[in-house]
């Protein structure tokens, strides 16, 4: 267990802010073309991979006792993405406006950079400050999620996953030999619905019609409009294209990450619309360290799931005996799920040992294979 004053140094943060090292080579490449345009893709997928390789493991738990005043240094880098985001994405789309040096592929290949940096940061760290109650976090983090066009991801997020994860409800649970190009149009089609659902849901409860102003889709449909406004005012209708393709890879980081989390990893059903409690075993880990920095311990899911308002420096990682392990970390996985055949070949025969072990007793599979089972009572 690291104590609270050694999680405080600055020292100890540090690693965290090396995703700060994205919007420099963004920039870079928007500035000379060519195989420069590849830097940020190189960086996030390979560079981290790399250095997991190199570093491997990190097992050790933070004192979850650490408070609020000790993580100063996490929090700050954190709460600085959201504005070096914002300027780093209009500032190109901007300069991509008004030169002429670079060809369409060199100009596609900037903007795919682009969705690289808000989609595999900018999602991550918007995750964090949306399961926080500060206002200022709050906001920060449907800024980033307006900035590639998912602002349903917040709703869909606290009001669907968190409760429903590994129930045929949860549309981001994906299914056992659901590959991810069937999965993609599936969540891209069930989630904003699913979302919107469930606003309307918890405003009914109060007593107040779906289209009150305190629904928060009013808010998203706002703040996503400015941001194509923004980009049409800085680069015309040229600047809405370079946007939306960011915003397209950014959807595709994350709903690759979402694919890998829960991967067949399902909920036994107890009859009359139950289901048991989320446990430690129903979220995939990942315990390697450069990538763990990369996206600010995300892959301590199960930690996330069991307290998802805890702060990410104090997310604790799980036993193998606890948890299931992925083989490699989030951006080595990610990459393997394109490839439908190869992800099976890794991922199902430890799907099937995972319910040897957590579940011998259940001998048909078929209706949590096809998400048949019967759908959880909604949450009152």
């Amino acid at each position: 267990m690291i104590p609270s004053d050694k999680v405080a140094r600055v020292t100890a943060a540090l690693p965290f802010w090396l995703t700060y090292i994205l919007p420099p080579l963004v920039v870079l490449g928007a500035v000379l073309g060519g195989l420069w345009v590849l830097l940020p893709p190189l960086a996030t997928w390979y560079m981290f991979s790399a250095l997991d390789a190199a570093l491997g493991l990190n097992t050790q738990n933070a004192d979850p006792q650490t408070e609020n005043r000790h993580l100063v240094w996490y929090r700050l880098g954190v709460v600085l993405w959201a504005p070096v985001q914002f300027v780093t994405l209009f500032g190109v789309i901007w300069y991509l406006g008004q030169s002429d040096h670079l060809n369409g592929w060199e100009t596609f290949g900037v903007m795919f950079g682009t969705g690289v940096m808000t989609g595999s940061v900018g999602i991550v760290y918007s995750h964090e400050l949306l399961h926080q109650r500060n206002r200022l976090e709050r906001n920060l983090g449907d800024w980033l999620l307006a900035m590639v066009l998912y602002s349903h991801f917040r709703s869909e997020h606290l009001l669907v996953h968190h409760h429903y994860v590994g129930t045929p409800r949860d549309p981001v649970t994906a299914r056992y030999n659901e590959g991810f190009h069937r999965y993609y149009p599936r969540v891209l089609r069930d989630c904003p619905r699913s979302a919107f659902r469930a606003e309307a849901a918890l405003l009914k409860r109060r007593g107040l019609p779906w289209y009150h102003r305190r629904n928060p889709f009013w808010k998203y449909a706002a703040l996503q409009l400015a941001m194509l406004l923004l980009s049409v005012i800085v680069a015309g209708w040229s600047g809405l294209v370079f946007f939306a393709v960011q915003a397209g890879v950014a959807i595709w980081q994350l709903e690759l990450t979402n694919y890998v989390e829960h991967y067949a990893l399902t909920r036994r059903y107890l009859g009359d619309g139950k289901y048991e409690h989320v446990r430690p075993h129903h979220s995939w880990n990942a315990a390697h360290t450069a990538t763990n920095w990369l996206l600010i311990n995300l892959q301590r899911h199960s930690d996330h799931h069991y307290k998802p308002d805890r702060r990410f420096p104090l997310l604790q990682t799980y036993h193998e005996t606890e948890a299931p392990q992925l083989p490699y970390g989030y951006p080595v996985m990610t990459m393997v799920a394109m490839v439908p055949p190869l992800w099976r070949r890794i991922m199902n025969p430890k799907v099937r040992e995972w319910r040897r072990t957590w579940y011998p007793d259940i001998k048909d599979w078929g209706p949590y294979n096809r998400a048949e089972t019967p759908l959880p009572r909604s949450v009152s």
